[in-house]
């Protein structure tokens, strides 16, 4: 792999930049008079500024992210940003039942005792698996020359993920021998319930039309006649006094 396939792999795309620097929640200034005209959206095809929801109308089939907030700073959801990007090394939370991932830094006035891994940028505290509390911290790890950091969405086969592909959806041989085994037993099932409805009681007779076929009908047992049948007559007993 040369320098520049190097270089173009771990440059991050063109709309992230625009994406944390543009300004959110503020009024459209075009449909200021309407009922929740914030701006909350951002069209990675067009990477301009942020727009409301009236203005979607203008991004039709567009990559379009909607940004939310919590604790005054704008996040996204993960199942919408993985799509596009590698958010690998980033923190994530569960707010409301979502995982999210923080756009830009949230520095921390002083660290907390017992910490023992914080942003490698901003200096907030982190659990020890992640590096990054934000996209933009990430996007400052790159800049300042860390050469295992990227956004690409390539995998190790060199198969780049669809842009509607969730990476958590992906299939993996484990999980295709799991579902073929799953299918075996099923199938399993399935002939074995035939089985024992074919040769249950109401099944025993074939059908009357087919002459070729074996007759699975049960043999009628012959009539035992008890009343010729010689008897043993047992031991007479007397009677008590």
């Amino acid at each position: 792999m040369g320098p520049v396939m190097r270089a173009e792999e771990e440059s991050p795309p063109p709309w992230l930049i625009p994406l944390l620097r543009a300004n959110y929640f503020v009024p459209c200034s075009i449909h200021a008079d309407s009922n929740k005209s914030e701006c909350n959206m951002f069209c990675l095809d067009c990477t301009s500024s942020s727009f409301c929801s009236y203005c979607l109308t203008n991004h039709k089939n567009h990559r379009v992210l909607q940004i939310r907030r919590s604790s005054y700073h704008n996040v996204v959801r993960v199942n919408e940003i993985q799509k596009y990007i590698d958010i690998s090394c980033v923190q994530t939370y569960i707010i409301n039942s979502a995982r999210i991932v923080f756009l830009n830094e949230r520095p921390q006035p002083r660290i907390g005792k017992g910490v023992t891994n914080t942003c490698e940028i901003c200096c907030r505290s982190l659990l020890d698996s992640f590096r990054f509390c934000s996209l933009g911290c990430k996007l400052g790890g790159m800049k300042s020359g860390n050469q295992s950091l990227t956004f690409s969405l390539k995998g190790k086969h060199g198969r780049e993920y669809q842009a509607g592909e969730d990476s958590d959806e992906a299939t993996t041989p484990t999980k295709i021998r799991k579902t073929c085994a799953f299918n075996r037993l099923m199938s399993g099932l399935s002939i074995s319930t035939a089985k024992s409805d074919y040769f249950s009681g109401d099944q025993w007779s074939s059908s009357s039309g087919d002459e070729s076929g074996f007759n699975l009908s049960p043999v009628t047992p012959p009539i035992y006649n008890h009343r010729n049948s010689s008897r043993r007559k047992g031991v007479p007993h007397r009677a008590p006094f």
